[in-house]
């Protein structure tokens, strides 16, 4: 039997309501109230994610599905690695992401000459007081745009690991905690690699998720061109509609989205599967387990759900995983691509079905 085509059918499971705090099942009136309570909630986040998503679209035309890939990125709390050729919008992206989400913004372009101190901060001496303090770098925002991450040399390139992962910053044996929320948005060129510093595996395993924009359609351009020429200024003007405590607030939502223990067991076999491939080099650890279960459980509070489903899961994959391969270089000869190989894998892993779900 062909596995592309199995599916596992299975008992009606209904997710349990279980207090946030005290983490226990309730019955009754306390259910109720919680439950009603919880879905008022996704309704709202519903509500003002749709408002994000139309503010954005002021900028960004006719890349829908990229701007909701970024915002699940954001919600999972995780960083993001866009890949593509330049004037793509990639900084626009994040930039009026940023002012939309009301959230502090700062753009590094990264070079050779860049120095570890240039982006995480560094002591200087106060001459009044006699003592070194602390000068803090653009590392200390919420949204960091690493323009070009690839033209730094790997030792500035390390700089960003502890923060990436930890979320703090340790200077001369103290530590500093970041702002909250707190993600990377990389950049890098696929076609230029003169002067670059290809990013080595444990780096790239600290991004959460990479994406292309790739180019607009001949009707998206126009589109482009007849908004410039209407506002008559290249800024394009975006309202903040939330604030780092919403934006808080939704990411731990987040932790709240009901996954089935057979999704679980889906997302295993799926990453298992990168393990056996014989293309493959070197699957993706478990760490691309817990990303692709933190991104499916975005991307059903941002689809006003608070359960998965297999297209949660199905829907970022590709993002999640494939730059956590490593392709035998024989394939990669031969223009073999991580993506095209996670989506061999979804035909043969054997996707669940549930029955029913209650919300």
């Amino acid at each position: 039997m062909n596995n592309e085509n199995r599916e596992v059918v299975m008992p009606v499971r209904r997710k349990p309501v279980q207090n946030a705090q005290a983490g226990i099942k309730q019955t009754g009136a306390a259910r109720t109230s919680t439950d009603t309570k919880d879905a008022a909630q996704r309704d709202r986040f519903a509500s003002k994610i749709g408002l994000l998503k139309n503010e954005v679209k002021k900028a960004i035309i006719g890349k829908d599905e990229v701007i909701e890939r970024v915002l699940v990125g954001f919600l999972a709390n995780g960083n993001i690695l866009i890949e593509d050729f330049p004037g793509l919008a990639k900084t626009l992206l994040a930039n009026t992401l940023a002012r939309a989400l009301g959230c502090d913004f700062k753009r590094v372009q990264f070079t050779p000459d860049l120095l570890p101190s240039d982006i995480t901060g560094t002591k200087i001496f106060n001459e009044a007081t006699g003592e070194f303090v602390f000068e803090r770098g653009p590392l200390f925002t919420n949204i960091l745009l690493t323009d070009e991450i690839n033209r730094a040399p790997p030792k500035t390139q390390a700089a960003l690991l502890e923060a990436m992962q930890e979320r703090q910053v340790s200077i001369s044996g103290v530590t500093y905690d970041l702002p909250r929320p707190f993600i990377v948005i990389a950049t890098q060129n696929p076609i230029e690699y003169e002067g670059t510093y290809p990013l080595p595996e444990a780096q790239l395993d600290r991004f959460m998720m990479k994406m292309e924009v790739g180019y607009p359609t001949p009707e998206d351009e126009e589109e482009i061109l007849k908004r410039r020429m209407e506002r008559k200024k290249d800024e394009v003007d975006i309202n903040g509609l939330f604030t780092p405590a919403d934006i808080l607030e939704m990411q731990m939502a987040v932790e709240n989205v009901f996954v089935d223990p057979s999704l679980r067991r889906y997302i295993v076999d799926i990453v298992n599967e990168t393990r056996k491939d014989p293309r493959i080099f070197v699957g993706s650890s478990p760490r691309g387990s817990l990303s692709l279960l933190k991104l499916a459980r975005a991307r059903a509070l941002i689809e006003g759900r608070s359960y998965i489903i297999p297209d949660d899961i199905k829907g970022i994959v590709g993002s999640s995983l494939s730059h956590r391969i490593i392709l035998k270089p024989e394939f990669l000869i031969k223009g073999v691509k991580g993506t095209d190989i996670i989506r061999e894998i979804l035909g043969k892993v054997p996707v669940p079905k549930v029955e029913n779900y209650v919300d």
